[in-house]
C-alpha cells in the first residue's frame, strides 16, 4: 500500500467533530477543578470575614481583574495548544497588558506612599504563604485541564503543559482572592504572580510526561 492509499483509508468514514468541542471539554475540566479549589478555600482557609465590604472596594476588583485577565489569556493559549496544528501562538502578547497595568498601578502606589512603608506594603501579611497557597489551589484545576487534554491531541507537550499550568494558577489566584485580605498592587504583582508562575513551571515539567498520547 502506497502512502496516498494509506491516507485515503485512514481518512475514510471519519465522523465529523462537533464545533467548539475543544473549548467545551477544557471548560468542563476547568470548572471541575475550580469547584474543588473553591471548596478547599471555603472549608479549609475560610472566606475573609469582610468579603461583602471588600467587594465594594477597589482593591478586591483590582486583584480579580488582574487574575481573570491572565486566566482568560492563558486559557486561550491552552485551547490553541490542545490542537495538533497549534502553529504560531496568537494573542500571546495580550498577557503583558494586565501585568503592565498592574505594574503601573504599583508604581503609583509607591509614589503616594512614604518610603518607610514600602517594605510593609510589598510584603503584606502573607508574602511567605501566598505563592504556595496559589500553587496548591492550582493543582485541582491543573488536574482538570489534564483530564481535558486526554481526549485532545496536543503535540507541543511542554508548551501545552506550561499553558495549562499558567491558566490553572491564574484561576487559582482568582479563587484565592475570596480569602486573601491583601490590598496592595505591588503585593499582588509580586506574590500572586510568583504563585501563578510556579504553577506554569510545574505544568512545563509535567507536560511532556502526562500529555503524551
Amino acid at each position: 500500500m502506497n502512502t496516498d492509499d494509506l491516507i485515503a483509508q485512514l481518512s475514510s468514514d471519519v465522523p465529523p467533530v462537533r464545533r467548539h468541542v475543544v473549548g467545551r471539554r477544557i471548560a468542563v475540566g476547568l470548572l471541575a477543578g475550580a469547584l474543588v479549589s473553591g471548596a478547599f478555600v471555603v472549608m479549609a482557609m475560610g472566606v475573609r470575614p469582610d468579603i461583602g465590604k471588600a467587594m465594594h472596594g477597589f482593591a478586591f476588583w483590582m486583584k480579580w481583574s488582574y487574575t481573570i485577565s491572565l486566566a482568560i489569556a492563558a486559557l486561550t493559549m491552552t485551547a490553541q495548544l490542545a490542537r495538533p496544528d497549534s502553529g504560531r501562538l496568537r494573542w500571546l502578547w495580550l498577557m503583558a497588558i494586565p501585568v503592565l497595568l498592574l505594574a503601573g498601578l504599583g508604581v503609583f502606589e509607591l509614589v503616594r506612599t512614604p518610603p518607610a512603608q514600602w517594605l510593609a506594603m510589598w510584603l503584606g501579611q502573607s508574602w511567605m504563604t501566598c505563592p504556595w497557597r496559589v500553587l496548591a489551589l492550582a493543582m485541582p484545576i491543573f488536574i482538570g485541564l489534564l483530564w481535558s487534554f486526554r481526549r485532545l491531541a496536543p503535540t507541543r507537550l511542554r508548551a501545552a503543559g506550561a499553558a495549562a499550568g499558567l491558566a490553572a494558577g491564574a484561576f487559582a489566584a482568582t479563587v484565592y482572592c475570596i480569602h486573601c485580605p491583601e490590598v496592595s498592587a505591588i503585593f499582588v504583582l509580586t506574590w500572586y504572580s510568583l504563585g501563578i508562575l510556579l504553577a506554569a513551571l510545574v505544568g512545563a515539567l509535567l507536560g511532556p510526561r502526562l500529555l503524551r498520547w
